[in-house]
């Protein structure tokens, strides 16, 4: 599989999942805020599988999963997993990207674009 394809299925993956979680939640502008978790997933599962740098694809992985939760972290003061907001904090993703870089390279047979 084309590691574009694979990133877009696997950026589809995480921010629906996030979407989903965050629903039950109640925010002063629930449609921005849902926009903008969708977004920052989907461009963490995408950059995860896409990117080719020179270290092991799940220091990458975990590389891209920690500079696209920054932003997130830093916005809504959440460092962290807490227990009462089920959204995806700063580990969770740089984790999940660190999986998802290791298997995009089991996956697709195609070299890295970036």
């Amino acid at each position: 599989m084309p590691r574009v394809m694979l990133g877009v299925i696997l950026g589809l993956s995480i921010g629906i999942a996030d979407v989903l979680l965050m629903l039950p939640l109640s925010f002063p502008d629930k449609r921005t805020a849902l926009l903008a978790a969708f977004s920052s997933r989907f461009s963490l599962g995408f950059f995860a599988a896409t990117i080719n740098l020179r270290m092991t694809p799940v220091a990458a992985g975990a590389l891209v999963g920690l500079l696209t939760s920054i932003p997130d972290a830093i916005v809504t003061k959440a460092y962290g997993p807490r227990r009462s907001t089920p959204t995806l904090s700063v580990p969770p993703p740089a984790i999940w990207a660190g999986g998802r870089g290791l298997q995009s390279t089991t996956i697709s047979k195609t070299p890295a674009f970036l």
